[in-house]
């Protein structure tokens, strides 16, 4: 019989303890699903307290990790707290003996902390990927996947990305029809399009309002949908070009173009959500000149089309100028310049 052994801890999240034991092991979904038991495994078979206040209690300690045929790290509860010892090393012995490792979310911390993924690509949660990226600078970092599956080392990015990670593996271990199945008793899509990208945030910089930038960046979110030269901004700004690209790069940590081609992507992505207007419509609004370049740069900075992008997060229709409003700026002008 299969063991797929999942790591807890002290402090662990439920929701991401529960997918694996969801998607593996919550039931046989079908018989031809090869016997498996999901073992939840911690350190000296202890209780552990999860981050919503109740107490698990399984039995099964770090030494059944170690003959198990995949172990899977859930998250990680601290990203600047290394794993201790006993897990790493029954993590190492485990695939030393021929073991697949996942790490969900901030669990390839965990798995990263094992020496594993040393010049290895891997996935994380985007908020903390800048932690990771600091702490494991050997890790070649894929911001964007959902998950990256290196063959014997899996990772995956924050959360919902989770059970996208599992139902991969469910497939990859047993075909496409039975992990349909289960994605269909979970009610959840048996794979989802684009990356983690289409869910980053990305806030205007932190600019006190005396800042020389301040209001000129303002403006130019305002104004997406004309022509946003450097020498155009620059003037607004009273600098010259060569002060106020050093001044830019300084203070937004990006050229100029690049954060215009991020602000005119957030526009979209928010009147995608939120309006009914047609993709043409919303290139014209948001400044990309025409639906071609807008896919164009959807896809290099999302990993999706516009079309995918909206009905994946469309809700119900609001007033675009309430919804838009969050990035704290004035809303498009639906009459264009």
């Amino acid at each position: 019989m299969d063991v797929i052994a999942v790591v807890a801890f002290d402090r662990i999240n439920p929701f991401h303890l529960s997918v694996p034991c969801l998607v593996f092991g919550e039931e046989q979904p079908s018989p031809e699903l090869p016997p498996c038991e999901i073992r939840v495994c911690t350190p000296e078979a202890a209780p552990i307290t999860t981050t919503a206040g109740f107490t698990v209690s399984t039995g099964h300690g770090l030494d059944e990790v170690t003959g198990a045929s995949m172990v899977i790290v859930p998250s990680w509860p601290d990203p600047d707290l290394p794993a201790p010892p006993a897990i790493i090393d029954a993590i190492r012995i485990a695939h030393d003996n021929g073991a697949r490792v996942v790490g969900l979310c901030l669990g390839a911390f965990v798995v990263a902390d094992t020496g594993l993924l040393a010049h290895r690509p891997a996935a994380t949660h985007w908020k903390w990927a800048d932690v990771f990226a600091r702490r494991f600078p050997d890790v070649l970092l894929d911001r964007e996947s959902l998950y990256v599956d290196d063959g014997d080392i899996v990772t995956s990015a924050g959360t919902t990305a989770a059970i996208d990670t599992c139902l991969h593996l469910l497939r990859r271990q047993h075909g496409a029809e039975l992990a349909n199945r289960v994605a269909r008793r979970l009610v959840t899509p048996p794979h989802r399009e684009g990356g983690q990208a289409q869910f980053i945030e990305h806030p205007l910089p932190a600019t006190g309002s005396q800042h020389p930038l301040t209001s000129t960046l303002r403006w130019a979110i305002e104004h997406l949908d004309e022509d946003l030269a450097v020498d155009r901004l620059a003037a607004r700004a009273n600098m010259s070009r060569r002060t106020f690209t050093r001044r830019f790069s300084d203070t937004v940590g990006t050229g100029v173009a690049a954060w215009v081609a991020t602000q005119r992507t957030v526009m979209a992505q928010r009147l995608l959500e939120t309006s009914d207007y047609p993709i043409d419509r919303i290139a014209e609004l948001c400044g990309f000149g025409s639906a071609v370049t807008m896919r164009e740069q959807f896809w290099r900075a999302i990993g999706t089309t516009p079309s995918a992008y909206r009905k994946t997060f469309r809700g119900p229709t609001q007033q675009l100028g309430s919804s838009y409003g969050s990035l704290d700026v004035a809303a498009p002008r639906p009459s264009g310049r």
